[in-house]
């Protein structure tokens, strides 16, 4: 029996290649004849480019500007001439040094990975959006790129959202023959309501008064940038980026799961596979609305390939899961209910609970089934 064991992370515990390893080690303990493939998946948040690097990609080191501007290493995937950028590696909101800075945090680090990643030869970038420090419109990135972003006096603008109020022109530079795409399962647009500012804002520090100083920003900057990629959905992703490379780099959005299953060769590797086993942290509504065990889930079904998840916890029912094309769901904390001690134990505990998936869905060779 083949299985294709394709999780993402379980956040703050293990990476999706250590949930990969540990599944794996659990379905070999049951049944040690069993054809197990490990590809760790994302959605294009943090993990993008451990996935990229575990499916081969290779890992590039580049010198770039943190969230404060705090000098940091980051890191990009290439294959080829396509490179797998993921904001969270230079632009993340764990690399704060400090408390967060929600008018001032910068994605020009973003910027710093994706022009590494220009000169050294990729014309195709795909762009992870996810985990942002910054509400800033994607300006930190584009003046990494090239682009000036000057007051009334001519002068260059400081980093942050809140300095985009002072916006009084705009020169960006063309990026020839270069291919953007953005992966990310957001779909918000720039300002308003449900834009980055107010969705995410206080997620990444933002007080009521920050909040609306940073949507008036926004709105201002739109207003000089571009006005019709504003309401476009995703151009709310990771503070305002996603508006930025689609308005400003011609960048297209594609949903993030869709775009890395594509790029891992999920296709191919569901050949001849019985059953996948995917999975994240939670399993919960969030999931429902396009992170990666529902893509895993979805890109099964169409081979009419079963998948099952496992999960720390699952606060999905039976009848949501089905009609996202898992199942079943195994949970760690099945097996412990202490949830400190599930993200303490987490590979362990793992390994245990892919006893019981090998045991329910894993029939040895000469089994009846």
């Amino acid at each position: 029996m083949k299985v294709l064991v394709a999780p993402d992370k379980f956040k703050g515990s293990l990476t999706a290649a250590e949930v990969a390893s540990a599944v794996a080690a659990g379905l070999a303990d049951v049944h040690p004849a069993a054809l197990v493939r490990t590809l760790p998946v994302a959605d294009g948040g943090e993990g993008t480019v451990d996935a990229a690097v575990a499916a081969g990609y290779e890992r590039v080191r580049v010198p770039a500007r943190g969230p404060t501007g705090a000098p940091v290493t980051a890191s990009y995937a290439v294959r080829g001439d396509t490179a797998v950028v993921e904001l969270a590696e230079a632009s993340g909101l764990h690399l704060l040094p400090g408390p967060p800075q929600p008018l001032t945090a910068t994605s020009a680090g973003t910027g710093d990975v994706i022009a590494a990643a220009i000169q050294a030869g990729c014309r195709r970038i795909v762009l992870g959006v996810g985990g942002s420090a910054c509400t800033d419109g994607g300006a930190g990135m584009l003046t990494a790129l090239g682009a000036r972003l000057l007051d009334e006096g001519g002068r260059d603008l400081p980093p942050g959202g809140a300095a985009l109020s002072r916006l009084a022109s705009l020169e960006v530079p063309r990026l020839s023959e270069v291919d953007i795409e953005l992966a990310s399962d957001v779909d918000n647009p720039l300002y308003g309501p449900r834009g980055a500012a107010a969705v995410y804002g206080p997620q990444k520090g933002a007080s009521p008064a920050d909040v609306a100083a940073l949507d008036a920003a926004l709105r201002h900057w739109a207003s000089i940038a571009g006005p019709e990629f504003a309401s476009h959905p995703g151009a709310g992703a990771a503070g305002g980026v996603g508006y930025a490379a689609m308005a400003l780099l011609g960048a297209r959005m594609r949903p993030g799961i869709e775009l890395l299953l594509d790029l891992l060769g999920f296709d191919a590797a569901l050949a001849g596979t019985a059953l996948v086993i995917t999975g994240e942290g939670s399993l919960d509504n969030q999931t429902l609305s396009g992170k990666a065990p529902a893509g895993v889930a979805r890109a099964a079904a169409a081979r009419g390939i079963p998948c099952i998840a496992v999960s720390g916890r699952c606060r999905l029912s039976a009848v949501q899961l089905g009609n996202a094309g898992i199942s079943a769901a195994y949970a760690l904390t099945d097996l412990e209910p202490d949830p400190a001690r599930c993200m303490a134990e987490a590979a362990p505990l793992l390994r245990r609970l892919a006893h019981r998936v090998a045991l329910d869905h894993c029939p040895p060779p000469g089994a009846n089934n």
